[in-house]
């Protein structure tokens, strides 16, 4: 993909600025910034002695963790769904 095909933006997630690229809408951009920010607010309210660092670390557990469940439940439903079309 070509620089010139990719979308640029500036976001603000927890208080910084932030240049994102890549090939995603504009809108897809701000929407992941936005559960980001989110989700690092939801985690600086529960522990609010926290520096930035570790509400970041803290924040990329909780979404990788998100992503291991889904993947996990997507892998279930789709043996699940091939098991149904085999009968």
């Amino acid at each position: 993909m070509t620089e010139q095909s990719k979308n640029k933006m500036t976001v603000d997630i927890y208080g910084q600025k932030y240049t994102l690229m890549g090939e995603s809408s504009t809108d897809h951009i701000q929407k992941v910034a936005t559960y980001v920010d989110e989700k690092m607010n939801q985690i600086s309210k529960k522990s609010p002695i926290l520096d930035t660092t570790k509400i970041s670390v803290l924040t990329a557990i909780n979404i990788a963790d998100e992503l291991f469940r889904l993947q996990k439940e997507h892998e279930e439903l789709r043996s699940l769904l091939e098991e149904l079309t085999k009968e």
